[in-house]
C-alpha cells in the first residue's frame, strides 16, 4: 500500500474516533502573531538578485495594517530576472488540537497599499505532511480586482492543489516568485486558515457584555458564553473618553468567555462592546457597553489579581461534563487530564478562600467531579492518565501501552481531593456526599499492587489491563513523585511499608544511581544526596543542580514541607536552595539568553518555540525560554524574587503574555516566540501556591487529615530507624 495513503487512512482513523465528542476546530495557519516585528512560524530565503524583507529569516509583522486585530503578515519583495524567492508560513501544531473542520477552501485576507504588478504575484502550493508538496496555483488567478487600500478575502479551492488533500495532512503554505518585476512589490496577508464553505445561517444571537473591571495595566472583559458552533471569534471594541468612535482592538477565540485588554500605564475611561464573527466574516450587531479603567494596585491586589485570572483556567475553561481540568487550551475539548485536574480541584478552594467564587458555587462544582471520578474507568482503584470527560474512559492519548492506571497522576489528583475533603466539611447533604465519595475514591485504590514482585523496593508508574507492567518505570527520587510514596504510605487500605520512602524514593541501589544518571547525566546527586554548592548555595538532595522547578511544587502544593525532614534534609529548606539555585543561574546567564535575569527567571517544564521541555539551570537543558509558573509557583520559598519575577513579567510584558486565564505556557525573548496555550499542569500552581506564601490554606487543609498525619508519623518513624 502506498505510504501517503496509509498514513492519511490512519489519521481519518483517528479523526472517526474522536469525531463523536470533539468540536472541531477550524485549521488556522496564521491569525495573529503573539509577538511583534516578526512571526515565528515564518521562514524566508532568496537568491540572486532577487529579496524579500525579513526580520532575521522571519516576515515582518505590522501592527498598524491588519484585517483582525492586532496584527497581519507583511510581504515586502523583489522578483528579479535573475533570482529566485520563498517565504514558507508553518502551521503550529499545538498538542491534543489535532481534530479539524473538514475544509474546501483556503482562504486569506490580502491588502494591497500601492500598485501592484499582478503578474509578479506570487505562485503558491501547500506543505503536507511528511516533506510532501501540493501543486502550484498562481495568485493572480484569484485576484479579480486589486483594490487598493481594502481588505479583499481570496478563497482558494483545495481542488486547485491536488485531489483528495485533507485537512490534517496540511502543514503549511508556501509563496515563491513567480514573473521577474524591475519594481518591489508589496502587500499584508492575515487570517490565513482552511475553511468550509459558507454556511447559509449564523445564529449567533446579540452578544451580551457581563462585566468590565480594571486593573494597573489591562481591563478584563467577560461576556455569556458562546453558544452557536458556528462562531468564528468575538470581536472587540473599545472607545477612549475622548474618541470619537469606536476602534477594534482584538479578537478572542469562542472558546474563551472574555478578553484581557492592555492598555498600560493610561488611566482613561474605557467603553467597550463586542459582537461576533462567523466563519463567512458576517457579523452579529452590538452588544451592551460597559465601561471601566485601570487603577493602582498594592502588592497584595496584584497577588489577588494574578490568583483570580489563573483559577479562571479550572472554573470557567473546565471540561463542562466532568468539571475536571483540561490538558490545554486550547487542546483536546474533552480529554480530561488527572493531574492537573487535582491541581484544579485546589484552585477552586483557593477561590473560595480568596471570594472568587462562593462556597456553595464550590460545592456543586465538586459534587459534579466526585460524581464523575466515581464511575469513570479506574485500574486497581487508580485513575489513568487521561479520561474523557463525557464518557469517563481512558484516553491513550501517549499510546496504546498507557490504557491503564498512572499512579503518579492518580497521587497528584489525590491530593487535590484529600484537600477539598477537609475543606468541605459542613453538614449538609452536598458536603457529606462529598466527602464520603472522596473518601471512597482514596480508600479503594491499590497503592500495594504497584509494588511489583520484580522490583518491590519500588512503585511502578504504570499498568495496563491487557500489557500489564509493559511501561516499567519505577519511582525513583529526585524528580517530582514524592508524593506518591507519602500517599501510598499514609493510605487507610492498601499502604505499602514505610520502608519503600528509602528503598523507592530516597534508594541508594545501584539501579537507583544509574537511573538518576541517565536523566541527569551527571554523578552530582545520583546517590540521591547531593552536597555540592552552586553559586554560592550547598544542595543537600537533588539531581544535577536541582532540576526544573516543578520538582519543587508538584510534590508539595498540599503535602507542607516545612514539616517533611527526612534522613538528609528538611524539604522546604532544600526546595528553597534549588529555587535560589535557579534564579542564581538565569542571572549569571552562561548562555547569554535575552532577558535572563533576577525578575526574568523560572527554567521548568513547558511549551517551547521546539516542542515542549523539562528546562533546567544548566547549559545542557536551558533552551532559552522563561515559564511563569517556574518563579511564581516558588513563591513560598522566594518570596522577593518571585515577586520581582511576577512584575516584571506583567508590568513589561504583559501585553504579549498575560491574558484571561494568566500568563500564556512560556516566552523566548531570542526566538520572538511566545506560547499560545495555557497548560492545564502550570497555571493552578500559581494559585495554589502563591496562597500558600500567603496564608499556608492548602498546606493546613492537607495537614489536618488524619490519613495525613498518620503516613507522617511513619515516616518520621522510618527515619528515625534509618539514622540509627
Amino acid at each position: 500500500m502506498n505510504k501517503t495513503v496509509l498514513y492519511i487512512g490512519v489519521l481519518l482513523l483517528f479523526a472517526n474516533l474522536i469525531s463523536a465528542q470533539e468540536i472541531p476546530y477550524i485549521k488556522v495557519l496564521f491569525d495573529n502573531s503573539p509577538m511583534p516585528n516578526s512571526y515565528f512560524y515564518s521562514k524566508v530565503s532568496f537568491e540572486g538578485n532577487s529579496w524579500v524583507k525579513n526580520e532575521g529569516n522571519k516576515l515582518p509583522v505590522s501592527s498598524k495594517i491588519f484585517f483582525t486585530p492586532k496584527n497581519a503578515l507583511l510581504l515586502e519583495y523583489n522578483s528579479a530576472e535573475k533570482g529566485n524567492w520563498k517565504v514558507s508560513i508553518a502551521y503550529h501544531n499545538i498538542r491534543g488540537l489535532n481534530y479539524f473542520q473538514k475544509a474546501e477552501n483556503l482562504s486569506f485576507w490580502i491588502f494591497f497599499p500601492s500598485t501592484v504588478d499582478v503578474k509578479s504575484l506570487p505562485n503558491l502550493r501547500l506543505k503536507l505532511n511528511r516533506n510532501d508538496f501540493s501543486n502550484s496555483v498562481q495568485l493572480q488567478e484569484f485576484i479579480s480586482e486589486v483594490r487598493q487600500n481594502n481588505w479583499i478575502q481570496v478563497s482558494i479551492p483545495l481542488s486547485r492543489f491536488g485531489n483528495n488533500l485533507q485537512t490534517e495532512t496540511i502543514s503549511g503554505l508556501e509563496l515563491s516568485q513567480s514573473s521577474p518585476s524591475e519594481l518591489n512589490q508589496v502587500f499584508y496577508l492575515d487570517q490565513i486558515e482552511f475553511l468550509p464553505n459558507p454556511s447559509s445561517v449564523f445564529g449567533s444571537k446579540t452578544p451580551k457584555l457581563i462585566s468590565a473591571k480594571g486593573y494597573q495595566k489591562h481591563i478584563d472583559l467577560r461576556w455569556e458564553k458562546v453558544t452557536d458552533s458556528l462562531t468564528h471569534y468575538v470581536r472587540i471594541f473599545r472607545k477612549g473618553s475622548q474618541d470619537s468612535e469606536f476602534k477594534y482592538i482584538g479578537v478572542q477565540d469562542p472558546w474563551i468567555s472574555g478578553y484581557t485588554d492592555f492598555v498600560g500605564d493610561s488611566k482613561d475611561n474605557f467603553t467597550y462592546r463586542i459582537s461576533f464573527l462567523s466563519r463567512d466574516y458576517s457579523t452579529t450587531s452590538f452588544s451592551n457597553e460597559l465601561e471601566s479603567k485601570t487603577k493602582e494596585m498594592t502588592d497584595e491586589q496584584l497577588l489577588d489579581m494574578v490568583q483570580e485570572s489563573h483559577f479562571r483556567y479550572y472554573w470557567d475553561g473546565a471540561e463542562p461534563h466532568s468539571g475536571l481540568a483540561l490538558e490545554n487550551i486550547p487542546g483536546r475539548t474533552t480529554m480530561i487530564a488527572t493531574g492537573a485536574s487535582g491541581f484544579g480541584i485546589m484552585a477552586i478552594v483557593v477561590g473560595v478562600k480568596r471570594g472568587f467564587i462562593t462556597r456553595d458555587e464550590a460545592s456543586q462544582r465538586l459534587l459534579k467531579i466526585v460524581r464523575y471520578l466515581s464511575t469513570a474507568d479506574r485500574f486497581h482503584g487508580a485513575f489513568p492518565h487521561f479520561l474523557d470527560g463525557q464518557t469517563g474512559k481512558v484516553v491513550p492519548f501517549f499510546g496504546q501501552r498507557d490504557n491503564g492506571a498512572d499512579l503518579v497522576e492518580t497521587s497528584f489528583l489525590m491530593q487535590g481531593l484529600l484537600v477539598a475533603k477537609e475543606f468541605f466539611d459542613e453538614e449538609n447533604s452536598e458536603e457529606i456526599e462529598i466527602s464520603s465519595t472522596i473518601e471512597k475514591l482514596w480508600q479503594e485504590i491499590e497503592w500495594d499492587w504497584f509494588r511489583q514482585e520484580s522490583s518491590p523496593g519500588f512503585l511502578t508508574w504504570h499498568w495496563s489491563p491487557d500489557q500489564y507492567w509493559t511501561i516499567d518505570h519505577q519511582l525513583i527520587g529526585w524528580n517530582e513523585t514524592m508524593i506518591t510514596y507519602f500517599l501510598a504510605i499514609a493510605s487507610p487500605t492498601h499502604s505499602v511499608p514505610a520502608s519503600m520512602y528509602y528503598s523507592g524514593w530516597a534508594s541508594q541501589s545501584e539501579k537507583a544511581q544509574q537511573y538518576r544518571k541517565n536523566w541527569g547525566k551527571t554523578e552530582d546527586g545520583s546517590m540521591y544526596t547531593n552536597g555540592n554548592t552552586y553559586y554560592g548555595i550547598t544542595l543537600p538532595v537533588g539531581v544535577s543542580n536541582g532540576g526544573p522547578l516543578f520538582f519543587i511544587h508538584y510534590s508539595y502544593f498540599a503535602l507542607d514541607p516545612h514539616k517533611l525532614t527526612d534522613a538528609y534534609v528538611n524539604y522546604f529548606n532544600n526546595n528553597q536552595r534549588i529555587a535560589q539555585i535557579n534564579q542564581n543561574y538565569c542571572i549569571d546567564n552562561p548562555e547569554n539568553h535575552l532577558g535572563y535575569g533576577e525578575d526574568f527567571w523560572g527554567l521548568t517544564a513547558s511549551d517551547g518555540p521546539y516542542g515542549y521541555s523539562a528546562d533546567e539551570p544548566n547549559v545542557v537543558n536551558d533552551k532559552g525560554k522563561i515559564t511563569p509558573t517556574g518563579a511564581l509557583a516558588s513563591f513560598p520559598y522566594t518570596p522577593e524574587a518571585s515577586m520581582k519575577a511576577l512584575k516584571n513579567y506583567y508590568q513589561n510584558y504583559g501585553n504579549y503574555w498575560y491574558g484571561f486565564y494568566g500568563f500564556y505556557d512560556a516566552m523566548s525573548l531570542e526566538d520572538n516566540w511566545r506560547s499560545s496555550l495555557y497548560m492545564g499542569l502550570n497555571q493552578a500552581p500559581i494559585v495554589i501556591m502563591i496562597e500558600n506564601y500567603r496564608s499556608g490554606f492548602v498546606w493546613d487543609l492537607f495537614m489536618k487529615n488524619e490519613d495525613v498525619k498518620r503516613g507522617l508519623e511513619l515516616l518520621n518513624k522510618e527515619t528515625e530507624r534509618k539514622k540509627l
